[in-house]
Protein backbone atom coordinates (compact mmCIF):
# COMPACT_ATOMS: atom_id res chain seq x y z
CA UNK A 1 0.00 0.00 0.00
CA UNK A 2 1.05 3.44 -0.31
CA UNK A 3 0.84 5.17 2.73
CA UNK A 4 0.33 8.77 3.11
CA UNK A 5 0.78 10.08 6.61
CA UNK A 6 3.66 7.71 9.16
CA UNK A 7 4.11 8.67 12.37
CA UNK A 8 5.98 6.20 14.95
CA UNK A 9 7.35 8.47 17.52
CA UNK A 10 5.97 9.34 21.21
CA UNK A 11 6.07 12.98 21.34
CA UNK A 12 5.59 15.10 24.68
CA UNK A 13 4.99 18.72 25.34
CA UNK A 14 6.04 19.59 28.80
CA UNK A 15 7.39 22.24 31.51
CA UNK A 16 9.60 19.87 33.04
CA UNK A 17 12.08 17.86 31.28
CA UNK A 18 13.45 16.33 34.15
CA UNK A 19 10.49 14.66 35.30
CA UNK A 20 9.82 13.60 31.70
CA UNK A 21 13.12 12.44 30.94
CA UNK A 22 12.69 10.32 34.07
CA UNK A 23 9.27 9.04 33.55
CA UNK A 24 10.42 7.87 30.15
CA UNK A 25 13.32 5.51 31.30
CA UNK A 26 11.29 4.18 34.34
CA UNK A 27 8.43 3.14 31.88
CA UNK A 28 10.92 1.57 29.45
CA UNK A 29 13.00 0.27 32.18
CA UNK A 30 16.32 1.83 30.75
CA UNK A 31 18.90 1.84 33.53
CA UNK A 32 22.05 3.28 31.82
CA UNK A 33 21.25 6.30 29.47
CA UNK A 34 24.16 7.91 26.94
CA UNK A 35 23.42 11.64 27.29
CA UNK A 36 24.05 13.10 23.29
CA UNK A 37 25.22 16.55 23.07
CA UNK A 38 27.82 19.43 22.70
CA UNK A 39 30.29 20.57 25.39
CA UNK A 40 28.24 23.69 26.13
CA UNK A 41 25.14 22.04 26.60
CA UNK A 42 26.79 19.87 29.34
CA UNK A 43 26.71 22.92 31.61
CA UNK A 44 23.47 24.19 31.14
CA UNK A 45 21.00 24.11 34.39
CA UNK A 46 18.32 22.57 33.10
CA UNK A 47 20.54 19.85 31.78
CA UNK A 48 22.63 19.50 34.89
CA UNK A 49 19.11 19.09 36.79
CA UNK A 50 17.79 16.00 34.94
CA UNK A 51 20.67 14.63 35.09
CA UNK A 52 20.51 15.06 38.89
CA UNK A 53 16.90 13.68 39.28
CA UNK A 54 18.34 10.63 37.34
CA UNK A 55 21.08 10.05 39.84
CA UNK A 56 18.68 10.66 42.75
CA UNK A 57 16.51 7.99 41.07
CA UNK A 58 19.35 5.54 41.31
CA UNK A 59 19.43 5.54 37.31
CA UNK A 60 23.19 5.84 36.11
CA UNK A 61 24.23 7.28 32.77
CA UNK A 62 27.23 8.56 30.74
CA UNK A 63 27.95 11.51 28.75
CA UNK A 64 29.17 11.87 25.23
CA UNK A 65 29.58 15.31 24.58
CA UNK A 66 31.77 15.53 21.31
CA UNK A 67 29.35 16.72 18.84
CA UNK A 68 30.11 19.30 16.30
CA UNK A 69 27.99 20.91 13.76
CA UNK A 70 28.04 19.01 10.45
CA UNK A 71 29.46 16.18 12.19
CA UNK A 72 31.77 13.56 10.28
CA UNK A 73 31.36 10.36 10.49
CA UNK A 74 34.14 9.71 13.14
CA UNK A 75 32.26 11.59 15.85
CA UNK A 76 29.57 8.86 15.37
CA UNK A 77 32.29 6.23 15.48
CA UNK A 78 33.10 7.91 18.63
CA UNK A 79 30.17 7.88 20.17
CA UNK A 80 29.15 4.15 19.34
CA UNK A 81 32.47 3.44 21.05
CA UNK A 82 31.18 5.34 24.22
CA UNK A 83 27.85 3.83 23.83
CA UNK A 84 29.56 0.47 24.64
CA UNK A 85 31.90 1.18 26.68
CA UNK A 86 28.90 2.71 29.16
CA UNK A 87 27.52 -0.74 28.23
CA UNK A 88 24.71 2.12 27.48
CA UNK A 89 20.70 0.71 26.71
CA UNK A 90 19.59 3.83 25.48
CA UNK A 91 19.75 7.06 24.14
CA UNK A 92 19.43 11.11 25.06
CA UNK A 93 19.96 13.28 22.38
CA UNK A 94 19.59 16.82 23.88
CA UNK A 95 20.94 19.62 20.97
CA UNK A 96 20.22 20.93 17.54
CA UNK A 97 20.10 18.68 14.30
CA UNK A 98 23.63 18.03 14.93
CA UNK A 99 23.60 16.28 18.12
CA UNK A 100 20.02 14.48 17.51
CA UNK A 101 22.19 13.20 13.82
CA UNK A 102 25.09 11.97 15.87
CA UNK A 103 22.41 10.05 18.66
CA UNK A 104 20.39 8.41 15.35
CA UNK A 105 23.60 7.32 13.86
CA UNK A 106 24.83 5.71 16.53
CA UNK A 107 21.72 3.84 17.72
CA UNK A 108 22.00 2.88 13.97
CA UNK A 109 25.03 1.63 14.46
CA UNK A 110 24.67 -0.13 18.01
CA UNK A 111 21.60 -1.71 16.68
CA UNK A 112 22.63 -2.84 13.27
CA UNK A 113 26.43 -3.12 13.71
CA UNK A 114 29.10 -1.99 10.73
CA UNK A 115 29.82 1.67 9.93
CA UNK A 116 27.75 4.36 9.81
CA UNK A 117 28.73 5.39 6.14
CA UNK A 118 27.47 1.89 5.27
CA UNK A 119 23.52 3.29 5.65
CA UNK A 120 23.94 5.79 2.99
CA UNK A 121 23.59 3.51 0.66
CA UNK A 122 19.46 3.30 0.43
CA UNK A 123 19.49 -0.45 -0.49
CA UNK A 124 21.25 -1.53 3.08
CA UNK A 125 18.44 -2.82 5.93
CA UNK A 126 18.03 -0.58 9.04
CA UNK A 127 16.08 -2.91 11.50
CA UNK A 128 14.13 -1.30 14.07
CA UNK A 129 16.41 1.45 16.42
CA UNK A 130 14.87 1.37 19.71
CA UNK A 131 16.14 3.65 22.84
CA UNK A 132 16.51 6.78 21.20
CA UNK A 133 15.03 10.06 23.11
CA UNK A 134 15.61 13.05 21.83
CA UNK A 135 15.29 16.96 23.10
CA UNK A 136 15.29 19.43 20.96
CA UNK A 137 17.57 22.71 21.87
CA UNK A 138 16.72 24.66 18.45
CA UNK A 139 13.48 24.89 16.60
CA UNK A 140 13.99 23.98 13.04
CA UNK A 141 15.81 21.11 12.00
CA UNK A 142 12.86 18.71 13.01
CA UNK A 143 15.47 15.86 14.13
CA UNK A 144 13.33 14.76 16.66
CA UNK A 145 10.16 13.56 14.41
CA UNK A 146 12.44 12.84 11.35
CA UNK A 147 13.58 9.77 9.81
CA UNK A 148 16.65 11.35 8.50
CA UNK A 149 19.97 12.14 9.59
CA UNK A 150 22.68 13.89 7.87
CA UNK A 151 26.58 12.90 8.03
CA UNK A 152 29.96 14.95 6.28
CA UNK A 153 32.16 12.57 4.74
CA UNK A 154 35.21 14.23 5.00
CA UNK A 155 37.14 12.49 1.82
CA UNK A 156 35.07 13.92 -0.42
CA UNK A 157 33.58 16.84 1.18
CA UNK A 158 30.03 15.70 1.27
CA UNK A 159 27.00 15.85 3.31
CA UNK A 160 25.37 12.22 2.89
CA UNK A 161 21.78 11.63 3.77
CA UNK A 162 20.38 8.29 5.29
CA UNK A 163 16.89 8.02 5.24
CA UNK A 164 15.12 5.41 7.44
CA UNK A 165 11.20 5.10 9.09
CA UNK A 166 13.04 2.14 11.88
CA UNK A 167 15.25 4.66 12.53
CA UNK A 168 13.36 7.72 14.30
CA UNK A 169 13.42 8.41 18.19
CA UNK A 170 11.03 6.52 20.26
CA UNK A 171 10.51 9.61 22.09
CA UNK A 172 10.58 13.63 21.09
CA UNK A 173 10.01 15.60 24.04
CA UNK A 174 9.46 19.37 23.18
CA UNK A 175 10.65 21.34 26.37
CA UNK A 176 9.97 25.56 25.43
CA UNK A 177 12.63 26.25 28.04
CA UNK A 178 15.22 24.96 26.06
CA UNK A 179 15.09 27.53 23.38
CA UNK A 180 14.11 30.93 25.40
CA UNK A 181 17.78 31.83 25.22
CA UNK A 182 18.48 30.87 21.80
CA UNK A 183 20.41 33.75 20.22
CA UNK A 184 18.44 35.78 17.36
CA UNK A 185 20.55 34.50 14.88
CA UNK A 186 19.92 31.21 15.36
CA UNK A 187 16.26 31.81 15.84
CA UNK A 188 15.98 32.89 12.54
CA UNK A 189 18.12 29.93 10.74
CA UNK A 190 16.21 27.33 12.23
CA UNK A 191 13.01 29.13 12.14
CA UNK A 192 13.70 29.30 8.39
CA UNK A 193 15.02 25.63 7.84
CA UNK A 194 11.78 24.68 9.06
CA UNK A 195 9.61 27.23 7.08
CA UNK A 196 11.49 25.65 4.23
CA UNK A 197 10.74 21.78 5.19
CA UNK A 198 7.10 22.46 5.00
CA UNK A 199 7.44 24.91 1.69
CA UNK A 200 9.31 22.52 -0.35
CA UNK A 201 7.30 19.28 0.99
CA UNK A 202 4.75 21.03 0.10
CA UNK A 203 6.04 21.69 -3.71
CA UNK A 204 7.69 17.70 -3.66
CA UNK A 205 6.57 15.11 -5.80
CA UNK A 206 6.21 13.09 -2.56
CA UNK A 207 3.16 15.62 -1.37
CA UNK A 208 -0.08 14.13 -0.87
CA UNK A 209 -3.37 15.95 0.35
CA UNK A 210 -2.89 14.78 3.98
CA UNK A 211 0.52 15.82 3.88
CA UNK A 212 -0.03 19.54 2.22
CA UNK A 213 -2.74 20.53 5.11
CA UNK A 214 0.07 19.70 7.42
CA UNK A 215 2.62 21.87 5.44
CA UNK A 216 -0.21 24.33 5.54
CA UNK A 217 -0.73 24.80 9.04
CA UNK A 218 3.22 24.44 9.88
CA UNK A 219 3.83 27.76 7.39
CA UNK A 220 1.05 29.72 9.12
CA UNK A 221 2.65 28.79 12.63
CA UNK A 222 6.28 30.23 11.64
CA UNK A 223 4.53 33.34 9.68
CA UNK A 224 2.53 34.35 13.14
CA UNK A 225 4.91 33.48 15.85
CA UNK A 226 8.25 33.50 14.28
CA UNK A 227 8.34 37.22 13.98
CA UNK A 228 7.57 37.45 17.95
CA UNK A 229 10.00 35.14 19.01
CA UNK A 230 13.09 36.54 16.96
CA UNK A 231 12.07 39.89 18.26
CA UNK A 232 11.66 38.54 22.09
CA UNK A 233 13.32 35.18 22.78
CA UNK A 234 11.65 35.05 26.31
CA UNK A 235 8.08 35.12 24.63
CA UNK A 236 7.41 31.57 25.48
CA UNK A 237 3.96 31.29 24.23
CA UNK A 238 5.57 32.14 20.61
CA UNK A 239 8.49 29.76 21.30
CA UNK A 240 6.26 26.94 22.00
CA UNK A 241 4.27 27.67 19.00
CA UNK A 242 7.55 27.83 17.03
CA UNK A 243 8.92 24.47 18.88
CA UNK A 244 5.71 22.64 17.62
CA UNK A 245 5.70 23.70 13.95
CA UNK A 246 9.43 22.68 13.58
CA UNK A 247 8.43 19.05 15.03
CA UNK A 248 5.46 18.66 12.49
CA UNK A 249 8.00 19.90 9.70
CA UNK A 250 10.32 17.07 10.73
CA UNK A 251 6.98 14.93 10.50
CA UNK A 252 6.96 15.76 7.19
CA UNK A 253 10.61 15.57 6.14
CA UNK A 254 9.38 11.36 6.51
CA UNK A 255 6.25 11.92 4.72
CA UNK A 256 6.26 14.58 1.52
CA UNK A 257 9.91 14.84 1.60
CA UNK A 258 12.19 18.05 0.62
CA UNK A 259 12.98 19.46 -2.84
CA UNK A 260 16.34 20.38 -4.78
CA UNK A 261 16.60 23.35 -1.60
CA UNK A 262 17.80 20.91 0.34
CA UNK A 263 20.50 19.27 -2.48
CA UNK A 264 21.11 22.67 -2.67
CA UNK A 265 21.97 23.53 0.86
CA UNK A 266 24.12 20.23 1.14
CA UNK A 267 26.37 20.87 -0.87
CA UNK A 268 27.00 24.52 -0.97
CA UNK A 269 26.89 24.10 2.95
CA UNK A 270 29.64 21.33 2.96
CA UNK A 271 31.49 23.16 0.59
CA UNK A 272 31.60 26.52 1.72
CA UNK A 273 29.89 26.16 5.65
CA UNK A 274 26.96 28.07 4.90
CA UNK A 275 24.75 27.62 7.38
CA UNK A 276 22.07 25.25 6.72
CA UNK A 277 18.96 27.22 7.79
CA UNK A 278 20.13 30.02 5.74
CA UNK A 279 21.12 28.10 2.82
CA UNK A 280 17.16 26.69 2.00
CA UNK A 281 16.00 30.27 3.16
CA UNK A 282 18.01 31.75 0.39
CA UNK A 283 17.58 28.94 -1.84
CA UNK A 284 13.59 28.84 -1.81
CA UNK A 285 12.53 31.58 -3.81
CA UNK A 286 14.61 30.40 -7.32
CA UNK A 287 12.85 26.60 -5.85
CA UNK A 288 9.13 28.39 -6.21
CA UNK A 289 10.35 30.18 -9.34
CA UNK A 290 10.81 26.93 -10.96
CA UNK A 291 7.72 24.53 -9.68
CA UNK A 292 5.18 27.76 -10.46
CA UNK A 293 4.35 26.77 -13.61
CA UNK A 294 3.54 23.23 -12.93
CA UNK A 295 1.94 23.76 -9.75
CA UNK A 296 1.10 27.73 -9.61
CA UNK A 297 -2.38 27.29 -7.17
CA UNK A 298 0.33 25.83 -4.60
CA UNK A 299 2.84 28.46 -4.72
CA UNK A 300 -0.11 31.19 -4.43
CA UNK A 301 -1.28 29.48 -1.23
CA UNK A 302 2.09 29.93 0.13
CA UNK A 303 1.42 33.67 -0.75
CA UNK A 304 -1.71 33.62 1.25
CA UNK A 305 -0.15 31.82 3.91
CA UNK A 306 2.17 35.10 3.91
CA UNK A 307 -0.74 37.97 3.70
CA UNK A 308 -1.20 38.51 0.46
CA UNK A 309 -4.42 39.00 -0.37
CA UNK A 310 -4.57 38.68 -4.22
CA UNK A 311 -7.46 40.51 -7.03
CA UNK A 312 -9.36 39.00 -9.56
CA UNK A 313 -7.49 41.17 -12.31
CA UNK A 314 -4.46 39.68 -11.45
CA UNK A 315 -3.01 36.93 -13.94
CA UNK A 316 -1.74 33.93 -12.25
CA UNK A 317 1.82 34.80 -13.20
CA UNK A 318 1.36 38.13 -11.47
CA UNK A 319 0.06 36.41 -8.18
CA UNK A 320 3.19 33.82 -8.42
CA UNK A 321 5.56 36.81 -8.45
CA UNK A 322 4.01 38.65 -5.58
CA UNK A 323 3.60 35.30 -3.78
CA UNK A 324 7.82 35.11 -4.23
CA UNK A 325 8.49 38.74 -3.18
CA UNK A 326 6.34 37.83 0.09
CA UNK A 327 8.52 35.26 1.06
CA UNK A 328 11.21 37.17 0.47
CA UNK A 329 9.83 40.63 2.30
CA UNK A 330 9.60 38.05 5.40
CA UNK A 331 12.58 36.19 5.09
CA UNK A 332 14.68 39.27 4.69
CA UNK A 333 12.54 42.23 5.93
CA UNK A 334 10.30 41.24 8.72
CA UNK A 335 12.50 38.32 10.03
CA UNK A 336 16.04 39.97 9.05
CA UNK A 337 18.11 37.31 7.66
CA UNK A 338 21.54 38.88 6.78
CA UNK A 339 22.26 39.12 3.18
CA UNK A 340 23.99 36.09 1.00
CA UNK A 341 26.64 38.47 0.47
CA UNK A 342 27.89 38.60 3.94
CA UNK A 343 29.03 35.26 2.69
CA UNK A 344 31.62 36.53 0.12
CA UNK A 345 31.36 33.96 -1.99
CA UNK A 346 30.98 34.80 -6.18
CA UNK A 347 27.68 33.92 -8.11
CA UNK A 348 30.26 32.00 -10.24
CA UNK A 349 31.15 30.43 -7.65
CA UNK A 350 28.05 29.14 -6.55
CA UNK A 351 26.56 28.41 -10.07
CA UNK A 352 29.46 25.93 -10.43
CA UNK A 353 27.78 23.44 -8.41
CA UNK A 354 24.74 22.97 -10.51
CA UNK A 355 26.29 19.43 -11.58
CA UNK A 356 26.43 18.36 -7.70
CA UNK A 357 23.55 20.32 -6.91
CA UNK A 358 21.52 18.20 -10.25
CA UNK A 359 22.89 14.42 -8.26
CA UNK A 360 22.06 15.04 -5.03
CA UNK A 361 19.51 12.50 -3.57
CA UNK A 362 16.70 15.11 -2.91
CA UNK A 363 16.79 16.91 -6.29
CA UNK A 364 15.02 14.38 -7.88
CA UNK A 365 11.87 14.98 -5.71
CA UNK A 366 11.47 18.46 -7.98
CA UNK A 367 8.44 18.29 -9.96
CA UNK A 368 9.29 18.90 -13.11
CA UNK A 369 12.48 17.85 -15.53
CA UNK A 370 15.76 18.01 -13.19
CA UNK A 371 18.93 18.17 -14.97
CA UNK A 372 22.18 20.41 -14.20
CA UNK A 373 20.90 22.92 -16.45
CA UNK A 374 18.06 23.19 -13.89
CA UNK A 375 20.44 23.00 -11.06
CA UNK A 376 21.97 26.12 -12.29
CA UNK A 377 19.30 28.39 -13.20
CA UNK A 378 18.29 27.58 -9.90
CA UNK A 379 21.44 28.14 -8.25
CA UNK A 380 21.20 31.95 -10.26
CA UNK A 381 18.78 33.06 -7.89
CA UNK A 382 20.27 31.89 -4.48
CA UNK A 383 20.72 34.64 -2.41
CA UNK A 384 18.50 36.92 -4.13
CA UNK A 385 16.90 39.80 -2.16
CA UNK A 386 14.10 42.17 -3.66
CA UNK A 387 15.12 45.06 -5.40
Amino acid sequence: MDVKLLQRVKVIDTDNLAQTLLEILQTENYQRPLFVMDSFLAKVPIVQASQKLLQDNQIDFAVFDKVVSDPPAQTIRDGVTAFEDAQADSIIAIGGGSSIDVARGINIVRTNGGDILDYTDPDKPIKRCEGLIAVPTTSGTGSELSNALVVTDVKSEKKLAILSDNAVSEYAILNPDLVLSLPQRMTIATGLDAFSHAAEGYTSRLASPVTDAICEKVMFLLYNYLPRAVKNGQDREARQRVMVAAALAGWMLNNAGTNAGHSIAHVLGSKYHIVHGEAVAYALPGVLRRVAPLMPQKVCEIGQILGEVYTAEESQEERVDRAIRAYQDFRDNVLGLHPFSDYGISAAEITSNAKAVSEEQFASNMPGEMNETVAKELLSEFGVRLN
